[in-house]
């Protein structure tokens, strides 16, 4: 992908500095995270603790904390909800690895492979339920309104996927209406609410909001890009596995509208058969097309978006470490 032009918000020099910025945040919430995982049943703590375990860079919280910090927000009501953010995405792997049968996350065996479809989805409801009780706490009811509402949007993108599973005509505003849903709106609300936890103007919201939703467009794009690039890194998936699970994407979306019609038909199959086929003739047609160029032109153009958007926020570290993910989004290899 390319590389992204220079900003004038002074920005963490690497993704470890800023994750470090937020680390004695993050030391909280995991520490929170812990306390309200507990459960009188037993299977509950088990699956919970080995989900939560897996662990990952939790971009989600992360990006809450920062964005709380960069309007000005003090003391502990943003790690209470940076907490809440990470149950209820917690919650959608549970549900979206029994959906899609995957058997790996993070390069570890799913929760279903381990203890059936039906424990994880209820784990996953416990978890819902769990971070709707912690949000209540906090007594926003603003903060109550936007949850709620991710909540049901990210429900809505779940089922828009599932209805488009094998279907090899769904359009680039179709796919960018299932990603915006199912991973776009959560990173959007994470942002927006660390406005909202500072009582920022509109304008200050808004610019949050709208970084969010780019970041997550961007984080998307590029991971169902990776899907089909080979990165020499383990990405804790199989490739192809999309492909294999019936999932159109935008890479085989652009593939599909440039390729000669031999080639057309073959991914057509492909789709039909949820990857029954050739994964490196899959590959070439991509490679041959531009396809995967594309995809990662698009993720650097979402991602120019978002730093958009936070050129009207104040310069400091927590706007700068924002910054830096906002490009990891695009450059990481996992």
């Amino acid at each position: 992908m390319s590389s992204l032009p220079d900003t004038n918000i002074a920005t963490p020099s690497d993704l470890d500095q800023a994750l470090a910025l937020a680390g004695p945040d993050m030391e909280e919430v995991n520490r929170f995270i812990r306390q309200r995982l507990k459960s009188e049943v037993v299977l509950v703590n088990q699956i919970s603790e080995y989900i939560i375990q897996a662990g990952g860079k939790r971009l989600r919280p992360v990006i809450h904390l920062l964005s709380a910090r960069s309007c000005g927000v003090e003391g502990s009501d943003p790690v209470k909800l940076a907490a809440v953010i990470e149950f209820i995405h917690t919650a959608t792997l549970l549900h979206d690895d029994v959906v899609d049968e995957s058997d790996r996350r993070r390069g570890r065996k799913t929760a279903h492979t381990i203890w059936g479809n039906a424990a994880s989805v209820l784990v996953g409801d416990f978890l819902y339920s769990r971070s709707f009780q912690m949000m209540v706490e906090l007594d926003r009811m603003a903060v109550m309104k936007i949850l709620a509402d991710t909540t049901n949007t990210i429900a809505e993108g779940e089922v828009m996927q599932l209805m488009h599973l094998g279907n090899a005509q769904l359009s680039e505003a179709e796919y960018r209406q299932v990603i915006h849903h199912k991973t776009a709106c959560l990173f959007s609300a994470a942002c927006r609410l660390g406005a909202v936890l500072a009582d920022a103007d509109e304008a200050t919201e808004k610019a949050m909001e709208n970084f969010g939703t780019n970041l997550g467009l961007a984080f998307q794009v590029a991971d169902d890009l990776l899907d089909y690039a080979d990165s020499g890194v383990d990405p804790g998936k199989n490739l192809g596995d999309d492909l294999a699970e019936g999932k159109v994407t935008l890479p085989l979306i652009i593939a599909l509208q440039r390729c000669d019609s031999a080639d057309k038909a073959f991914l057509e199959s492909c789709v039909a058969a949820r990857g029954a086929g050739d994964l490196d003739r899959v590959q070439s047609i991509l490679q041959a097309t531009g396809a995967l160029e594309e995809t990662g032109r698009q993720a650097d153009a979402l991602v120019e978006k978002a730093l958009e958007a936070l050129a009207e926020l104040p310069t400091c570290p927590p706007t700068g470490a924002l910054a830096t993910l906002a490009r990891y989004s695009v450059n990481r290899k996992t």
